[in-house]
């Protein structure tokens, strides 16, 4: 039986509350403490008052990060989306300005980008439900 391919969705930004446990449980992947290796990026649309949006990859089926690289340091991902061959990548930023989401974060000490790989450690840490793991139909 092939594995099952996932990704991860925001079922409900408004639930968001602003808490960051989604950026530290994925920053916490690497033994640093702090947000500074976090895929997934929570920002505030205007205060409390407006609340609060989830910066993250957005599972592209044609990603526009991985077509503007020129070393194809990004690799199309089954699902959507793209992993990272970090010995590839040269550090040229085109594909964190080509993400039309603003979801290519960048590892200041690595000159790399990050981007997140749908592994689903930031949904089991949202208190609120705000993010969730989905199959991804038709894809082997």
């Amino acid at each position: 039986m092939p594995a099952k391919i996932v990704r991860l969705a925001v079922v409900d930004p408004d639930l968001c509350v602003g808490c960051m446990s989604c950026m530290f449980a994925c920053a916490r992947r690497f033994p640093e403490a702090g947000l500074g290796k976090a895929a997934i990026h929570v920002r505030s649309v205007g205060g409390v008052e407006r609340g609060f949006t989830v910066i993250v990859c957005r599972a592209c089926p044609d990603p526009p990060c991985a077509k503007v690289c020129p070393t194809d340091a990004l690799i199309p991902r089954k699902g959507g989306g793209v992993i990272l061959n970090p010995s590839k990548c040269i550090g040229c930023r085109l594909c964190q300005e080509a993400c039309p989401f603003g979801a290519v974060m960048w590892d200041y000490d690595e000159n790399k980008p990050m981007i997140c790989v749908h592994c689903g450690i930031c949904v089991d840490y949202c208190p609120y439900g705000v993010l969730k793991l989905e199959e991804v139909k038709g894809e082997a």
